[in-house]
């Protein structure tokens, strides 16, 4: 491994952040392998070894990296689903403004991610699905129900489907906009009478689709359910901007 060119201006914190990435994307380091022991990883890329350690801190953090007590330190898996979690911690930075911005990503991702579920989805994933709305069904029969549960099962439900789609990096996605989406949902579900109910029926329409196999019927159903979610927002940000 040699050093790559020095910009002027960078830290060399930022430069151990390059200089690791550029030999994963290279290839020279492959998922699992272990980083070359510190004083020659600082030599190939060039810095001293308080900077090195403070660049493989952040790689840890941004789950490229994993450091193993008394084993030393290794490239990840770099599966999407660690890769992308920080994007969850960026949406939950976001203000009320952007609330209607990030749904709206959510629905398009969610519609196609339901496309493709349903041409995807095997036996095992429908019963889960069935068996969470079952949850909920019995959940929403009591006079106070608990709108925490079922928020849980609507994500549980939601995530079998964006997993179903057979796309890593569309179901990771979907999963980091869960934290703040999960807070407008749950306002909503204790603020708005019959929204629960309506999003039951909601995805028991969607769940049909997905039995039938039918994409387009799936993709349409779970389009109009989080156009409802959106609509609540939209009315929530004009009442507020009035006040």
């Amino acid at each position: 491994m040699t050093a790559e060119p020095r910009t002027p201006g960078v830290s060399q914190t930022d430069v151990v952040v390059e200089g690791i990435r550029q030999l994963i994307i290279d290839g020279r380091l492959q998922p699992g392998d272990r980083l070359p022991v510190e004083k020659d990883l600082a030599a190939a890329l060039g810095v001293s070894r308080n900077p090195l350690r403070e660049g493989v801190r952040a790689l840890s953090m941004m789950g490229v990296l994993e450091t193993r007590r008394g084993d030393g330190t290794y490239v990840t898996t770099l599966d999407p689903s660690m890769l992308l979690a920080p994007i969850g911690f960026v949406v939950d930075l976001q203000d009320g403004s952007g609330t209607t911005h990030l749904h709206s990503v959510r629905r398009m991702l969610e519609t196609e991610a339901a496309a493709a579920a349903a041409q995807r989805i095997g036996v095992a994933e429908l019963d889960a699905a069935t068996e969470l709305l079952r949850h909920n069904e019995a959940e929403l029969a009591h006079s106070e129900p608990n709108h925490e549960t079922v928020i849980e099962n609507d994500i549980a439900f939601h995530r079998i489907i964006a997993e179903a789609a057979g796309n890593p990096v569309l179901a990771a996605l979907i999963d980091a906009l869960g934290g703040r989406t999960m807070r407008d949902r749950l306002r909503r579900s204790i603020t708005q009478p019959g929204a629960d109910d309506t999003a039951h029926r909601e995805h028991l329409s969607i769940l049909a689709a997905l039995t039938a196999h039918d994409p387009d019927r799936a993709r349409t159903r779970m389009s109009a359910h989080l156009f409802t979610v959106e609509d609540y927002l939209l009315e929530q940000s004009v009442v507020n901007e009035a006040l």
